[in-house]
């Protein structure tokens, strides 16, 4: 089956050409010129990937991303005519896959879709329905689901990603670069502090303590690593 992609931006002229270039390559494309018509078509029809623009009428992309994100791990690029790097971290903060910033090139584009999708479909192949308790969660690969101390957290796609790769091999310090690596599955070109963002958001969810935290510490000047604590 053909992967399905929403593309939502208010520019006539960038949507007739991303649908075009998509459409080439065998994708069904699907488009949305403003925020409320995005959630609107996402309430009614399944797609595999959402390009969207972070400047939208009605209701705009940081917002049609963190609602999508409420409900699905749909993944998600950012488009944005800003170049200020806080923007694009606040992007992917609001839980979009990656970004790109106007003007961009179809043919970098393409790849980063192609390669999300790609990686989406390998995450769902390999999932089992399996159960994994490490520490004080429990871990839900399948449902994409985790409990900590019998309450159930709500993680993004990149945190719960974050999360299982930690979790699974504690004790063991990953750098930055071999995080977005592993965790964004093909070469990224953003800035390394969209991983310092998730790992915040991360351990503002899991965390008892904000200044004293439990599971996911830092190695000063290295990386990140999960404590085991039994």
């Amino acid at each position: 089956m053909d992967s399905r992609i929403l593309i939502v931006d208010d520019e006539p002229l960038l949507v007739k050409g991303l649908k075009y270039s998509l459409e080439q390559d065998g994708y069904v494309t699907d488009s949305a010129s403003d925020g409320r018509e995005a959630l609107n078509k996402y309430e009614n029809q399944k797609y595999d990937l959402i390009i969207l623009d972070l400047m939208l009428p009605e209701i705009d992309g940081l917002e049609v991303c963190q609602r999508i994100r409420e409900k699905s791990d749909t993944p998600i690029i950012m488009l944005t005519a800003k170049g200020e790097d806080m923007n694009k971290i606040l992007g992917l903060e609001y839980g979009a896959d990656d970004y790109m910033t106007k003007p961009f090139n179809i043919l970098e584009l393409k790849a980063r879709v192609k390669a999300i999708l790609r990686r989406s479909a390998t995450k769902s192949s390999n999932l089992s329905d399996q159960i994994m308790y490490v520490d004080d969660f429990i871990i839900n690969t399948l449902g994409r689901k985790v409990i900590v101390n019998g309450k159930e957290i709500g993680l993004t796609a990149k945190e719960f990603d974050l999360l299982i790769l930690l979790a699974t091999n504690p004790g063991k310090v990953f750098n930055r670069e071999e995080l977005l690596e592993i965790i964004w599955g093909y070469e990224y070109y953003g800035d390394l502090r969209t991983v310092d963002v998730h790992v915040r958001r991360l351990r503002e969810k899991i965390e008892k303590d904000s200044n004293n935290y439990e599971y996911v510490l830092t190695k000063w000047g290295v990386g990140y690593y999960f404590r085991n604590r039994t």
